[in-house]
């Protein structure tokens, strides 16, 4: 790494489209879903500890219900460096109070990358050459530099990220100032997105200097930045809840993204174990025993090796089991889940389900 780096993993997240396996007391981050012996937010650390100093300089932000949790996966991790939030007020809360804890540490030009702590890379190399040149820029330039992925498909699922002028090359990578951020669009706006090659998918990941995104902060998300410097986390709480890129990253004239290919995955919900796992010999994806009949195109998880799922004529279904529950749902309704979280949420015979 040209210069040193102190990452941050977002790490408050529930990941409920990944219920009934992600829970409360085992969000997303927690689990592994590749069959590995490493949870995803143990892989996100792995993976960066490699590109900082050490795991003194890895950090942390993530709720009070999981901060323990938190310690118990990352016991490498120093303590002050896990900031533990009173209350989850969504990313732009989150960066500004790890920017300032990591600025009143280590000043104005102290390199900070914020990385969500349950995304899948498969290229660790690629990975690595990304971020230097992330590093590179946010240190030569006054620069909010996101990570862009080159997209592979019209994903609606995904935000995406228009280039603009090419502002140079690092380390053989060339960055673009942004033209503009935009939500999840339709499948004919996506298409014609992928036509123009000039869009990524917003990965989530950026690098800043602390002092540039304080500043930044302070000329478009005062409402956020300015409580925390005068009032500290007592004031969490209060604060509005907004997400990063809608309280900065579309405002600033600032922010450059760096078009990368590192294979990556946000494992938004149970469709990302098909693309992660998926063989072209095999009709599904098994981490359960299975016997079927019929039955192709379908996702089968279970927690226990004592449990057998049997299938007749299915196609195209994700079944979960996980101690007390057994989902079914078609793959194209996974994102309802959290539909069927609140109906959940609201009964109090279901509160242990959650």
């Amino acid at each position: 790494m040209s210069s040193p780096l102190f990452p941050v993993i977002l790490a408050g997240g529930k990941g409920e489209r990944f219920w009934p396996l992600s829970r409360q007391d085992r969000p997303k981050q927690f689990l592994s879903l590749d069959g590995s012996s490493r949870s995803l937010l143990q892989s996100t650390a792995d993976r960066l500890v490699k590109l900082a100093g050490g795991w003194n300089e890895l950090w942390v932000i993530t709720s009070s219900q999981l901060g323990l949790g938190v310690q118990q996966q990352l016991p490498e991790i120093p303590s002050q460096n896990i900031l533990i939030e009173p209350q989850g007020r969504d990313t732009a809360a989150a960066v500004a109070w790890a920017s300032l804890e990591i600025q009143k540490r280590y000043g104005d030009d102290a390199i900070i990358g914020f990385f969500p702590s349950d995304h899948w890379i498969a290229d660790q190399a690629a990975f690595a050459r990304t971020l230097d040149a992330a590093t590179q820029l946010a240190a030569s330039t006054e620069a909010i530099v996101t990570l862009g992925i080159k997209p592979s498909f019209p994903s609606t699922g995904y935000g995406y990220i228009e280039q603009g002028q090419q502002i140079g090359s690092f380390n053989e990578l060339p960055a673009y100032h942004v033209n503009r951020f935009t939500e999840k669009p339709n499948r004919e706006t996506a298409e014609t997105f992928l036509a123009t090659g000039r869009f990524s998918w917003n990965s989530g990941m950026f690098v800043f200097r602390a002092g540039v995104v304080l500043k930044e902060l302070h000329t478009h998300a005062p409402e956020i930045i300015e409580p925390l410097e005068k009032l500290g986390v007592e004031v969490y709480p209060q604060l509005p809840k907004k997400s990063i890129d809608y309280a900065l990253m579309e405002k600033t004239s600032l922010v450059y993204v760096l078009p990368a290919e590192f294979g990556w995955d946000d494992l938004g919900d149970w469709n990302a174990i098909e693309r992660l796992l998926k063989k072209a010999d095999t009709p599904n994806v098994e981490l359960a025993t299975h016997v079927g009949l019929d039955t192709q195109g379908a996702i089968l998880y279970s927690t226990s090796p004592d449990d057998v799922i049997v299938t007749i004529g299915l196609e195209d279904v994700v079944i979960v089991r996980d101690r007390n529950v057994t989902l079914i749902v078609n793959k194209e309704r996974t994102q309802e889940i959290k539909q069927v979280l609140k109906t959940l949420q609201s009964d109090p015979r279901f509160t242990e389900l959650l």
